[in-house]
């Protein structure tokens, strides 16, 4: 298993993606892919799946402390004490510290001072091994870094081949942190793309274990690709059998020209 090393953090590079998956489908889809061999599991507080996501660390039977776990606190609970609130009920609803806590977006209702500050008492209060950001920018990624007294280990953002990311990575890099993909296979749209599907067969591979290999080749890149359907949990672990060259790469990269975004809210910043 390829694994990421970030200011002290240690993250599987394929980790399963929860948004959207609730209940006991949820539940089973943790259990199944623990069991087949995943130790990278995100959720957060606004997907409201976080106790199912517990249920199915639980059925899975591998240790909680093999797996790296990561949350994310919503951003009206930015406030100091709201966000000291927010991170004990994560950590109870998991029976302990977390791996990875985040903050999913950002408030530019709350002073950023204010939240670090919190993020950072969280991981000192052992609420969290291990803290970071979600859809933060370079600005605030600087921003965040000089404010925050423990290091930042990850910064979570929309990343796939559709989409250019070279600014923030390189700005993650400069502070050792990782950044971690989501949406990372494009909602399922690079199947109709020639040059994915080309290098799909020379592989024997899908385009979405493709694009998958394109992004966790990339220094401190990790990824969380999401699914309700075993098998396709299963295929999106299998990427470490195989590499990109140099020209598929490139090749690959090419297509981020068209910075195709497919999460962009009211209350995104501008992005990079």
């Amino acid at each position: 298993m390829i694994m990421i090393e970030a200011n002290g953090a240690r993250i599987p590079a394929i980790g399963l993606g929860t948004w959207d998956l609730r209940g006991d489908v949820c539940a089973r889809i943790v259990a199944h892919a623990l069991k087949s061999g995943y130790r990278h599991v995100d959720t957060a507080q606004m997907y409201g799946n976080e106790a199912a996501v517990a249920e199915g660390l639980r059925a899975s039977g591998v240790a909680r402390d093999a797996v790296f776990l990561t949350s994310k606190v919503w951003p009206d609970h930015f406030r100091a004490d709201d966000f000291a609130r927010a991170a004990a009920e994560r950590a109870e609803i998991f029976g302990g510290p977390l791996d990875l806590l985040l903050l999913h977006w950002p408030n530019a209702a709350v002073p950023l001072a204010e939240t670090i500050g919190a993020l950072v008492k969280a991981k000192r209060d052992g609420l969290t091994r291990h803290i970071g950001v979600s859809n933060f920018t370079t600005r605030l990624v600087n921003a965040a870094v000089t404010l925050a007294d423990e290091p930042l280990v990850a910064n979570q953002v929309e990343f796939h081949p559709l989409l250019d990311q070279t600014t923030i990575i390189a700005c993650c890099r400069g502070h050792g942190m990782a950044v971690t993909a989501y949406r990372p296979i494009a909602r399922g749209t690079l199947g109709d793309e020639p040059v994915v599907l080309e290098i799909a067969h020379r592989h024997g591979k899908s385009p979405t274990q493709v694009a998958l290999r394109w992004l966790i080749q990339q220094d401190g890149v990790a990824a969380i690709p999401r699914s309700s359907r075993p098998e396709h949990v299963d295929e999106n672990l299998v990427v470490d059998d195989f590499a990109l060259s140099a020209e598929e790469m490139a090749a690959i990269t090419d297509l981020t020209a068209r910075n195709q975004r497919f999460v962009n809210t009211a209350f995104s910043p501008d992005w990079d």
